[in-house]
C-alpha cells in the first residue's frame, strides 16, 4: 500500500488525464473543450516531469575539472522539453480561443449542436 501512495504524482497524472479527456468528449461548448485540452496537457507535463526526476540526483554541472566522482546527475532534457511545450501550449490555446471568438462572431454560438444545425441549414 505504501508503494502506491509513494507514486501519488502518477495517480494525479491519471486523474488529470481522465478529467481532461472526459471534458473534451462530453462537453459541447468549444471553450470548455479547450479547457479540457489544457487539463489534459497539464497531465502530460506532470508525467514527463515525474519521469525526469532522479533520486539523489544533482544538476549536471561539474564544479571542478577533475571532480567526476560517483555523483548521480539528473537529466535536464525532460524539463527543457516541458518548458518548450508550455510555450507551445499557451500559443495553441491563444489561437484556439481566437478561432472560437471568430466562430462566435460568424455563427452567434460556440455550442457544437448549434454549429451543426447552422452547417446543415446553409
Amino acid at each position: 500500500m505504501s508503494e502506491a501512495l509513494g507514486l501519488y504524482n502518477y495517480w494525479i497524472f491519471v486523474a488529470l488525464m481522465m478529467t481532461g479527456l472526459f471534458i473534451v468528449v462530453s462537453r459541447g461548448n468549444l471553450v470548455k473543450k479547450i479547457i479540457g485540452l489544457n487539463i489534459f496537457q497539464a497531465s502530460v507535463f506532470l508525467f514527463f516531469i515525474s519521469l525526469g526526476k532522479v533520486d539523489h540526483g544533482t544538476a549536471p554541472i561539474v564544479s571542478h575539472a577533475g571532480d567526476h566522482g560517483a555523483a548521480i546527475y539528473a537529466n535536464p532534457l525532460p524539463h527543457v522539453l516541458i518548458l518548450t511545450a508550455i510555450v507551445v501550449g499557451v500559443s495553441t490555446t491563444a489561437v484556439a480561443l481566437a478561432l472560437v471568438v471568430r466562430i462566435f462572431e460568424a455563427f452567434g454560438s460556440v455550442e457544437d449542436d448549434d454549429l451543426h444545425r447552422a452547417e446543415h441549414e446553409s
